[in-house]
């Protein structure tokens, strides 16, 4: 059993996928606070349902990845990750990249849900920001205290998607970006090698 630092980072990280972004500088367009606070009570609520279904991992895995992909910007979220390597990158490269990293997000929070049956996320609080809203909420996991979970979202890409999540103000993508760079400069930065070894991680 992880720490319990780990522990909140790993569940709320399957849950959403994910991960921390920074946001583009677009502002929000038809974007309102209903529509954003609506989008992660959703997200909240498939969530809490797979948590419940008593499903087995590989069928929880595989509905982790559905919601990971219904709500949130992966193509931004994946470019995030790749950093700089992403303008050397082919577009077929960047399409390969990002589905390989959608999987392996999915499948590396997702894993850690079983230890967390019973618990839920309950949306509290939103407030507009520059590029969208910063929808607040909050964790409740057995055997510890509460702890913050902050979501944003925005409208930039067409769709009401959310691009960042923070979680006790750890930006979780930004660590994944951290990893993954660490992992291209281990393959002597050959991009196809990465996306083989995304696809292959269990």
């Amino acid at each position: 059993m992880q720490n319990n630092s780990s522990n909140r980072r790993n569940f709320l990280g399957g849950a959403v996928a994910g991960l921390g972004l920074l946001a583009l500088p677009m502002p929000a367009l038809a974007l309102t606070e209903s529509a954003a606070r609506s989008l992660v009570d959703q997200v909240v609520a498939d969530i809490n349902q797979v948590i419940a279904s008593g499903k087995s991992e590989s069928a929880m895995l595989r509905d982790f990845e559905r919601i990971f992909t219904r709500y949130a910007d992966v193509p931004i979220m994946a470019r995030y990750a790749l950093g700089n390597d992403g303008r050397r990158a082919s577009a077929a490269q960047m399409r390969n990249f990002t589905k390989a990293f959608q999987g392996y997000i999915s499948r590396k929070y997702g894993r850690r849900f079983r230890e967390f049956i019973g618990g839920r996320v309950e949306v509290e609080a939103a407030r507009q920001i520059k590029n969208g809203y910063e929808i607040r909420s909050k964790a409740y996991l057995r055997g510890e205290a509460p702890f913050d979970v902050t979501f944003l979202v925005s409208d930039k890409s067409g769709k009401n998607l959310f691009y960042n999540i923070f979680i006790e103000g750890v930006n979780l993508l930004l660590t994944e970006r951290t990893e993954i760079g660490a992992m291209l400069d281990r393959r002597g930065g050959n991009i196809d090698q990465l996306i083989a070894d995304l696809n292959a991680t269990s």
